[in-house]
């Protein structure tokens, strides 16, 4: 999720998505309130939406709203499992890498005139996503991931 506020802090946009692994499409769910069960619910059905034919998992940070029983429910009767991460990690999120994209692209040493202005910015770096952005993206948004045995961190 990536949540954007202006500095005044009286408005806010927020972004709850879902990055397919593979091919980077991304079901996305905005708001200009905040984030709750509510939302991860109409993403869910978004993503169950899509038809796709292989066991769908999506990784989660540990959200209370993302762990209680209305989304656990409506996430079984999808069939859709969640994979909860550990605390304090989110670089094993591809979505976060994502999100990190996103605000170099849009809100590093940028001003906004309005609020309008500031929502038509974010909303076009993601849907640039799959087009203008694809090449840096897909290098970003790979499946490599590096692991540590236990032997490897109490030798360092």
């Amino acid at each position: 999720m990536i949540a954007v506020h202006r500095l005044a802090g009286t408005q806010r946009f927020n972004v709850l998505a879902a990055l397919n692994a593979i091919t980077h499409e991304l079901v996305t769910v905005t708001n200009d309130a905040y984030i709750n069960a509510q939302s991860v619910c109409e993403l869910l059905r978004k993503v169950a939406a899509l038809g796709l034919r292989v066991p769908v998992t999506l990784v989660l940070d540990n959200a209370r709203y993302q762990k209680c029983p209305l989304v656990q429910q409506l996430a079984e009767e999808l069939g859709i499992e969640r994979l909860y991460l550990p605390t304090y990690s989110p670089n094993l999120n591809l979505i976060e890498r994502l999100w990190k994209f996103v605000k170099k692209q849009v809100l590093n040493a940028k001003y906004y005139e309005n609020f309008a202005t500031f929502k038509t910015a974010i909303s076009g770096c993601i849907a640039d996503a799959p087009t203008k952005h694809k090449e840096e993206l897909d290098s970003l948004l790979t499946l490599r991931f590096q692991t540590f045995d236990k032997a490897q961190l109490l030798a360092a």
